[in-house]
């Protein structure tokens, strides 16, 4: 198995950068409003490690305005993995499909995405797509707060590695950032496939979830018609600024 290092103190440092990202969603706005709008489906947004909701108030503002039913995960701070969250997440999702009565896309950051993963796996039929944001599902030990990821004596129960990084029976998105601080960039990157990408963006792990970059290729995924998933072009809107899919995302 590649062994990943988890990002230098100095990209560390530069987390401070995403208050600025925050920052440039009131300029980005005309951008912003040309992003094409969805079929009102579902959209479920987990949060990553340590934040709630609030986290990811602002992207779910956007996907309202675009047009969907997205919601939070009503579950409080995320405090990592556990058997008990296990059980009231997929409640939370069955409830949601349920309600709707169509497959709903799943939305993560961070930690966030590897939960949305894990209830891809479990329920493939009720995913439409899942979208992850710097989620290091390739090796959870590379990042700044690997210890979360660690045998733990308090009941909390993780998901074997091995099992993180296999392809999900779904189509797939991960957004990573090479200057990201938090998580290694290398941890991010999906193995290639037909239904499966990785994007870059040029983003702070922290401001990921705001960035307006991001929030576009959020809203172009999400706008695909449901069984005609294909990869993203980084074509119009001025993406080519924030933007690169590269054709050998290991590549340094």
């Amino acid at each position: 198995m590649e062994t990943i290092s988890p990002p230098s103190p100095a990209l560390l440092a530069l987390e401070g950068r995403a208050w600025l990202e925050f920052a440039a969603l009131l300029p980005a706005m005309p951008l912003l409003g040309r992003a094409p709008v969805g079929d009102g489906h579902p959209v479920l947004v987990l949060p990553g490690w340590l934040a709630s909701d609030r986290s990811t108030q602002a992207l779910r503002w956007f996907l309202r305005d675009r047009g969907y039913q997205v919601y939070g995960w009503k579950l409080g701070r995320n405090y990592g993995p556990s058997g008990a969250l296990r059980t009231v997440l997929a409640e939370r999702f069955a409830a949601l499909r349920q309600r709707h009565g169509r497959s709903l896309s799943l939305i993560g950051w961070s930690l966030g995405g590897i939960y949305a993963r894990e209830l891809a796996r479990r329920f493939p039929r009720d995913v439409r797509q899942v979208i992850t944001l710097a989620s290091p599902f390739r090796d959870p030990s590379a990042t700044s707060v690997a210890r979360l990821f660690r045998s733990r004596g308090d009941g909390r129960q993780g998901v074997p590695h091995g099992q993180l990084a296999t392809p999900l029976p779904v189509p797939s998105t991960s957004i990573y950032s090479r200057s990201d601080g938090i998580v290694a960039w290398r941890s991010c990157v999906e193995e290639g496939g037909p239904l499966r990408e990785s994007v870059e963006v040029r983003s702070s792990h922290c401001g990921m979830g705001h960035h307006p970059a991001v929030l576009l290729v959020i809203a172009d995924r999400l706008a695909l018609p449901e069984g005609a998933w294909r990869p993203f072009e980084a074509r119009g809107w001025g993406l080519r600024r924030f933007v690169v899919e590269p054709a050998d995302a290991f590549t340094s």
